[in-house]
């Protein structure tokens, strides 16, 4: 693929490169997805069976100690390798809990598929 520099960008696409500038009609984006899969997660069926990744547990913890004591579970379980634990507690460290998302409170899923 082909780099363009700034000035041919300003020149081809102005009002793009005004709003991008100004940051006009900017998102924040807080979470960051790096559980493999993640990004191919398909929308389940209301009554099919889920199981929950490391991401869905650490999305309810309050903070990021709680964060550390869940890692620390699902590792010492076996349900994560250490490989994974060491890339969940790098992005703890360094972005946050609420880098892995919004926080899930009690009865998501029922919310989401419309049963409460």
């Amino acid at each position: 693929m082909n780099e363009i520099d700034e000035e041919e960008f300003k020149k081809n696409f102005p009002n793009l490169y005004k709003e991008i500038i100004k940051k006009k009609m900017s998102i924040r984006i807080d979470s960051i997805r790096t559980e493999e899969g993640e990004e191919n997660f398909k929308e389940i069926e209301k009554h099919e069976t889920y199981m929950p990744t490391a991401i869905d547990y650490l999305r309810r913890c309050e903070n990021d100690k709680e964060g550390e004591e869940v890692i620390s579970y699902l590792e010492k379980k076996g349900e994560i390798s250490h490989e994974y634990a060491k890339e969940l507690r790098m992005q703890l460290h360094e972005k946050g809990i609420r880098s892995f998302g919004s926080k899930k409170e009690n009865g998501y899923y029922l919310r989401k598929w419309g049963e409460y």
